[in-house]
């Protein structure tokens, strides 16, 4: 967290007032905070940063429930009873959602990991749904005990808030306690989780617009996967009517959020510096794009403890949807311009929830994530790595690594393949995907330092890894990605395209044998790409045409938009490609 005016250190510290507008019951008075942040050291690297939380407590102490079984008042054990099918109620004043007739009609489905949805339709009661559903689906597989401790966190939307106290009150309802993680990266949420075996749930929208939110689910030994999520889908939660007023929200509000917990941005930033050890930043300028990334500070906190000079750039108090994928012109040309101007070794942020990355290097150009993913694998002498169809070819053309991967997009395709390769016998296994986000599904050991594994996106790791190896190597980043084969993707994506006609776009060119598939997309696309040479349907619809060039179109799997990605041997051609392969698309008829 970056303290801005208007935002004081004894709001960070009591862990209410700043991120949540919410004070604790066990909330340290105002003048106990002040007391405790005494000792904190301003510093200056940037006229709009203020405050480094480098000096904090290791860990302040958190007021959760159910530490000894004991619920907060007001809130009843309810043991769960399914009423019978066709019946609004459960014979004791319950009221009976089935989580997939829900999904069906809110408007709120699952995205990645978890449910995604607009802001009005993500009510307190099907916030609260969605929630007991998760915890239920653990206790049918074994993997929630009555009083287990679930941890909670969110990024820096304004909705946000209001969903984690939704999601508190249906921990509480299922008779388990709530650890208030408060404002923290998705990657360092899962990494706490594992490390203490309690499932942990995220509140974030990621990188999409802030009239959209989303609650990500994991468990204790990280990303909930599939068949989990089908496992939510089946189930039937039974909630007190009472708790909800007509419009779905909280009829009462006598519930706040429990203390802040900061252990688990201890054990992330640890877990950085623990591994890249000595300050191999040291005398590199780094500029942090702040803007409203969750991890903003946190990764400040990281590159300055490595060493590096850090200045803060960008910072803002209204939230920004950075989309590692699709970034935006003004972010391309802000990088370009800073870069020039200032002179920088390296420019770094991330997304909003900070769990995939952005870099660019002297010449202030955003790498690829897909590009970034294969530096990262190679300085982590990865001996397997996945990647989703839709990442950049250079992964095999490069010749670094044993074994390839490719999935479905999307981490939960990830994980799965990457536990498949460890199962196989693969030690040294990471993934990644074209946003940039990296995870690891083993321990690994470089410089007789050893990295714990991490199955979930990650942006820091990504960061300082490639600032590593280009330290190493006495090269800029850019220098780096020169070397790799001359493979360049580039991806975009149409805003507000109904989710009917992108699957009727994809149906229209996969209904038939190859040769008439072939033809139906040439037809569209043959005056600008060619003829076609094979077709891919993993996900989507991956199109590889005679002259080597590719064109991937994909419906988004949790926003209504529709996906391009582009590959060729140059930028300006990806880029281009990508331009064309949009405007084909808005203007294809369906029926």
């Amino acid at each position: 967290m970056v303290e801005t005016p208007g935002t004081s250190m004894t709001n960070l510290l009591t862990g209410g007032l700043a991120p949540f507008g919410l004070l604790p019951e066990a909330a340290s008075t105002a003048e106990d905070a002040e007391q405790a942040a005494a000792d904190v050291t301003p510093f200056d690297t940037a006229a709009n940063l203020t405050t480094d939380i480098s000096a904090l407590p290791v860990q302040l102490p958190s007021t959760v429930y159910l530490a000894s079984g004991q619920l907060p008042p007001g809130i009843s054990s309810m043991a769960r009873s399914v009423p019978p099918a066709g019946g609004a109620g459960n014979g004791h004043g319950q009221t009976r959602f089935k989580i997939s007739d829900l999904m069906g009609s809110s408007g709120v489905a699952f995205g990645t990991s978890g449910a995604r949805g607009k802001v009005e339709d993500m009510t307190d009661r099907i916030c609260f749904a969605y929630t007991a559903a998760f915890l239920q689906h653990l206790e049918d597989v074994g993997g929630l005990l009555p009083g287990t401790q679930v941890a909670i966190g969110g990024d820096l939307r304004p909705s946000t808030a209001r969903i984690m106290l939704a999601v508190a009150k249906a921990v509480w309802h299922m008779a388990c306690g709530v650890i208030n993680l408060g404002e923290v990266p998705s990657p360092a949420i899962a990494l706490y989780g594992i490390a203490k075996h309690i499932p942990t749930i995220m509140v974030t929208g990621s990188h999409i617009p802030d009239d959209r939110n989303g609650i990500k689910f994991n468990n204790a030994t990280g990303e909930i996967l599939k068949q989990d999520e089908a496992g939510i889908r089946a189930q039937t939660v039974c909630i007190p009517p009472h708790l909800f007023k007509e419009d779905g929200s909280f009829a009462y509000g006598d519930r706040l959020l429990p203390h802040l917990d900061f252990e688990a941005q201890t054990m992330f930033h640890r877990r950085y510096t623990d591994f890249f050890g000595e300050q191999f930043l040291k005398g590199k300028r780094i500029a942090l794009y702040a803007h409203s990334a969750v991890g903003r500070m946190m990764l400040h906190r990281a590159l300055t403890a490595l060493g590096a000079d850090v200045t803060t750039i960008g910072h803002s108090n209204t939230f920004i949807p950075v989309d590692t994928e699709a970034i935006r012109d003004e972010d391309v040309n802000l990088a370009r311009e800073w870069a020039k101007e200032y002179g920088f070794d390296a420019i770094v942020s991330t997304d909003g929830d900070s769990d995939r990355p952005l870099i660019a290097g002297r010449d202030g150009e955003w790498l690829r994530g897909d590009v970034l993913g294969i530096l990262v694998a190679k300085f982590l002498n990865a001996d397997s790595v996945t990647a989703p169809v839709s990442s950049n070819s250079a992964l095999e053309l490069s010749g670094l690594f044993p074994e390839v991967r490719r999935t479905r997009i999307g981490s939960p395709y990830v994980i799965s393949s990457m536990m498949q390769a460890r199962q196989q016998g693969r030690s040294r296994v990471v993934g990644y995907e074209a946003n940039g986000g990296f995870l690891t599904a083993t321990d690994i050991e470089v410089n007789g330092r050893k990295l714990s594994t991490l199955p979930t996106r990650d942006s820091f790791l990504p960061i300082l890894a490639a600032l590593r190896l280009a330290v190493a190597e006495g090269k800029g980043v850019e220098e780096l990605v020169n070397e790799l084969p001359s493979r360049y993707t580039a991806s975009d994506r149409i805003k507000d395209f109904q989710t009917d006609r992108s699957r009727k776009i994809i149906e229209m060119f996969t209904r038939g044998d190859f040769d008439s598939n072939a033809r139906a997309i040439e037809a569209h696309f043959g005056s600008h790409f060619g003829k076609v040479k094979s077709i891919d349907v993993t996900d989507g619809l991956r199109i590889a045409f005679q002259s080597g060039e590719i064109l991937h179109l994909r419906p988004s799997g949790n926003a209504p938009e529709f996906r391009v990605y582009t590959e060729a041997d140059s930028s300006q051609r990806a880029m281009n490609m990508n331009r064309l392969g949009l405007d084909v698309v808005r203007y294809i008829p369906v029926g």
